[in-house]
């Protein structure tokens, strides 16, 4: 789901009332028409392309994740475009994460074109997404005294065919809402990392995630979390994620099977359950986030336990000088069991509205 990631309008909103979120310019659809729903939706309320994942310097064997994000989005008027980008990167070694963003008015609308070239800046960087159907190059650099030397410089490949949620690229929400929503559950990726200042050749797998249209999701008492589960053997992946409604205390079931075969199957409901362990209490926003989960899905045989490699992995980002909107999205470990068998994998989570 990544679904609405930031819960962006409501911040929007919330700091300046004239501001409304609007659906009218892109009616939903029954299935995702690719490669078309990768170029930019003109005048859409709030889309994103959004990578993360695992990646190693094959000298050294270190292990490092990234966050990258474009999300675009249109207020009421259809005449205004807007985007926030946002980059991270974790040392697990050196139990480090650092991160930075930028919100802000683009000098003229998107276009719907293909390949993409989505671009920003900050601090005299320049942060650039190119290409289309899984082959990108992305290139970006933190800025900021306390964030010199962090920076990628990474090209991908699919190394798996992309996925329709839900069998169609649109997942139901309830109340008749739904979303577009497709990935990659993995990108084949080589590059490079500067982390500390010091320059990694890394090869890995990321995954990607491409959704719009999800303006209609957005609620102050919505909340999500969600996890990609990208297992080493056998060499399957799963999307999981569950939509919390506090004032209803709701839950809602998505998710997607990927098999080594290359099936994908449509979760929800009963066909997973994700139970925190433990929890990390954040020293700065005093937040308390799941820390360990115990991830089931007894019709394809699995029990897993998945666990970050950093603690602090929240992001707190700050808007118009009166709100700070805090989440938590970071690497985290996989173990387990396969029909009995153990098995071992890789992880990202993202927890909001905790």
């Amino acid at each position: 789901m990544k679904v609405l990631r930031f819960a962006l309008i409501i911040l929007l909103a919330a700091a300046c009332a004239p501001l409304r979120p609007t659906t009218r310019f892109n009616p939903t659809a029954t299935r995702a028409e690719l490669p078309h729903e990768e170029a930019p939706h003109p005048k859409n309320s709030l889309e994103w392309w959004y990578l993360t994942g695992h990646l190693t310097d094959q000298a050294t064997g270190e292990q490092f994740g990234i966050e990258y994000v474009f999300f675009h989005f249109n207020l009421k008027d259809g005449k205004r475009d807007y985007q926030l980008v946002n980059v991270a990167l974790t040392d697990p070694k050196g139990q480090q994460f650092r991160y930075d963003y930028k919100l802000g008015r683009l000098p003229r609308l998107l276009t719907d074109s293909l390949p993409l070239r989505l671009r920003d800046g900050k601090g005299g960087e320049v942060w650039k997404f190119d290409g289309q159907e899984g082959a990108y190059h992305l290139q970006a650099a933190l800025s900021g005294k306390a964030n010199a030397g962090y920076a990628l410089d990474l090209s991908t490949t699919p190394a798996r065919a992309v996925v329709l949620h839900s069998g169609t690229g649109y997942e139901n929400y309830g109340n008749g809402i739904s979303a577009g929503y497709y990935s990659y559950p993995r990108l084949a990726t080589t590059g490079t990392l500067v982390v500390g200042g010091k320059t990694h050749q890394v090869t890995g797998e990321l995954w990607y995630d491409r959704q719009w249209n999800c303006t209609s999701i957005v609620s102050k008492n919505v909340g999500w979390d969600w996890l990609s589960i990208q297992l080493d053997q056998p060499r399957e992946e799963f999307m999981l994620n569950t939509l919390r409604n506090s004032a209803t205390n709701q839950g809602l079931n998505n998710g997607t099977f990927s098999s080594a075969t290359g099936k994908d199957i449509h979760l929800t409901g009963p066909d997973f359950q994700l139970t925190p362990l433990t929890y990390w209490t954040s020293p700065k926003s005093k937040k308390k986030y799941p820390a360990k989960w115990r991830v089931q899905v007894p019709g394809q045989g699995y029990d897993l336990t998945v666990e970050p490699l950093v603690p602090n992995q929240e992001l707190a980002l700050r808007f118009f000088h009166t709100f700070t909107m805090y989440y938590w999205e970071g690497m985290c470990r996989v173990t387990g069991t396969h029909n009995g068998q153990p098995v071992t994998g890789k992880a990202y989570v993202e927890i909001t509205n905790r």
